[in-house]
């Protein structure tokens, strides 16, 4: 069976409501893997990461698979002797910067989707130096990530769900939106549960703005992804939390995986949940990333 996992938290929610969101992921999400930590600014981290050993704990108790996740973007000696002490425990570590993957030291980790892994020979590369499930970026086309799936001799995961994430920066274009500095930022992020807009000139909405990251306006939705790429060998297949009922979200994705619902049926019932937010496809589709094909609603 196909496995569902729920991707870390991008953004920067207050410490009550995000550890009463793993409470319930653990008890009601049909997920079967969880991403726990800091994946975008380390500033954040020392708000919830005493909570962190009872989230996992709270997930292990109710059968799901822990992984602890790592920044993207790793600047400085600090945030390396934090990776240093991740890998030194138990807990599985997920790898997103690529200067991350020498600390594990040939143990057995996820190669997230924010390294760059575009082409068989990066497969090979991170294998060999242990990874044991490759998250594919979520640039790449349904044909490519296919074509990597059946070249990798381990677990495949592929965004199914969710804002993409398209770049981060060493600024934070957050604190500048609010008038602050990164280094006096007063964590501003925290006042855009679900991201701060960027709107093009014309004021329609292009993209969305968390912290020193950039991601896609629109969710990706990809329910007439999912039978090609289980067909192909993708073994996992990723949600990334957003501020909607990520219960019912898992819900309908396991449904639609198990064969259940029709992928047009559970993209009518997302549509519903999420609304306003627009699905985006094109990266799947292989044209420009902001685009929609709707696929599953014409299916």
């Amino acid at each position: 069976m196909s496995a569902l996992t729920l991707g870390p938290l991008l953004f920067n929610w207050k410490l009550e409501r995000r550890r009463d969101f793993y409470f319930r992921v653990a008890d009601e999400a049909p997920v079967d893997c969880v991403y726990l930590g800091e994946v975008v600014c380390s500033k954040r981290e020392p708000f919830f990461v005493d909570d962190l050993p009872m989230i996992a704990e709270r997930l292990a108790a109710a059968g799901k698979q822990v992984v602890l996740s790592t920044l993207a973007l790793v600047t400085t000696d600090r945030e390396m002797d934090e990776i240093r002490a991740r890998c030194g425990e138990t807990t599985m570590i997920e790898a997103n910067d690529v200067a991350s993957i020498s600390l594990i030291a040939g143990a057995p980790f996820v190669s997230g989707p924010f390294i760059n892994t575009f082409n068989e020979a990066t497969v090979d590369f991170l294998v060999a130096r242990g990874a044991v499930r490759i998250g594919l970026p979520v640039e790449l086309s349904a044909a490519a990530i296919a074509t990597l799936a059946r070249h990798n001799p381990v677990e495949t995961e592929a965004l199914v769900f969710g804002r993409q994430g398209l770049s981060l920066s060493m600024r934070c274009y957050h604190a500048r939106a609010y008038g602050l500095h990164k280094d006096s930022c007063q964590f501003v992020c925290e006042l855009d549960p679900d991201g701060l807009a960027a709107d093009q000139l014309d004021g329609k909405p292009l993209l969305v703005v968390n912290g020193t990251q950039t991601l896609s306006h629109g969710y990706a939705a990809a329910f007439d992804d999912l039978a090609p790429l289980q067909a192909a060998g993708v073994t996992h297949f990723r949600l990334s939390p957003q501020t909607t009922d990520m219960v019912k979200v898992a819900s309908l994705f396991r449904a639609a995986l198990d064969g259940r619902i029709a992928a047009a049926e559970a993209q009518a019932e997302l549509a519903a949940l999420v609304a306003p937010t627009p699905f985006v496809d094109g990266y799947m589709r292989g044209c420009a990333g902001m685009s929609f094909s709707g696929a599953a609603a014409r299916a």
